[in-house]
């Protein structure tokens, strides 16, 4: 018989009563972003540090509204490169720094740029959508892009007679194709953290807290969705944590949204989602950056993005086209 895991105790997120003093590093850091007219953008994955300093706190979607239409000269970008990489694609005139230049992503890694260009040879007339969870490199050889936010109103104005290639991440992908009733090929990758919560480590979790709805990331795997109350993007996740009238919710994404959510919904306890090996799910990459890494990058103007032009132009068309439909 195999063996049974331990039981993990589940991590437990209680409503905030006040705020922290910003500490002397996080000071120092607005009065480097002000000094060099920056604007400081950061995921809702961040670390909970680095989230109470940001200008701008989002997911993919806001994110990049926000670094087109921003009029800093630096881009101070907390996230991971193909975010970056994003932001300097519509900002090409800006400046724009990631804290640490490592700080990858296992979904974008999934669908390196020549091996899909090597599939869409092999399959000429495919509508290609990637996730905005992708290269530069891949963008470029896209006809549209999304975000989790957006992705099924944008695959609702493909049109119908068109097959659909959907990249990189097959669990967005499945998910996106239930929600329009749209056949599509799905490219074989997938976010490292997402697909670490099980329905078996929930089914536990849920036991525990029977009466806390669950709210889950589209990037989770189908048996993990199909047992939540809400499958949405980590912006919607904010509106439906508010609107829910139950007082404890289930968060099955990446643990730093659960910072996000308590700064604004303080009244509320929140349950980090467990694994099967752990009470709350960290990404390594997006953990990589910190507050002296934004400091450094401030001070020196460094690590920059950089892109060759040939490139960005390619890869701004999808994004444009993404950004104009999103308004529509």
């Amino acid at each position: 018989m195999p063996t049974e895991l331990p039981e993990i105790e589940p991590k437990v997120f209680p409503p905030v009563t006040s705020d922290e003093p910003l500490t002397a590093l996080q000071e120092e850091i607005l009065a480097l972003k002000k000094e060099r007219k920056a604007v400081i953008l950061a995921h809702n994955y961040q670390i909970e540090p680095i989230q109470r300093i940001a200008d701008y706190l989002g997911d993919s979607l806001g994110l990049a509204y926000t670094a087109k239409e921003t009029d800093a000269d630096v881009i101070l970008f907390c996230g991971v490169h193909f975010m970056a990489e994003t932001a300097k694609i519509v900002n090409p005139e800006k400046r724009v720094l990631l804290p640490d230049l490592d700080a990858g992503c296992s979904l974008s890694d999934s669908c390196p740029a020549d091996k899909l260009a090597a599939w869409q040879a092999a399959n000429p007339n495919v509508y290609t959508v990637a996730y905005i969870n992708c290269s530069a490199a891949v963008k470029a050889q896209c006809d549209l892009i999304c975000t989790s936010g957006n992705a099924v109103k944008m695959v609702e104005r493909i049109p119908e007679d068109r097959e659909i290639l959907f990249v990189p991440d097959q669990n967005l992908g499945s998910w996106v194709a239930r929600q329009t009733n749209r056949k599509m090929q799905l490219w074989p990758g997938s976010c490292y953290a997402h697909v670490m919560f099980t329905a078996h480590a929930l089914e536990k979790v849920r036991r525990q807290f029977p009466d806390a709805p669950v709210v889950a990331h589209p990037e989770c795997t189908e048996a993990v969705r199909d047992m939540a109350d809400e499958v949405c993007s980590t912006e919607r996740m904010v509106n439906f944590c508010k609107e829910t009238p139950a007082d404890k919710i289930i968060v099955v994404t990446e643990s730093g949204m659960i910072h996000r959510l308590q700064k604004e919904i303080p009244d509320k306890t929140f349950i980090a989602g467990p694994t099967e090996n752990c009470a709350c799910n960290d990404c390594r990459f997006m953990k990589m950056n910190t507050l002296e890494k934004v400091r450094d990058a401030l001070l020196n103007l460094s690590p920059e993005i950089e892109m060759e032009e040939s490139l960005r132009l390619k890869a701004a068309v999808p994004i444009e086209r993404m950004l104009e439909w999103s308004r529509a």
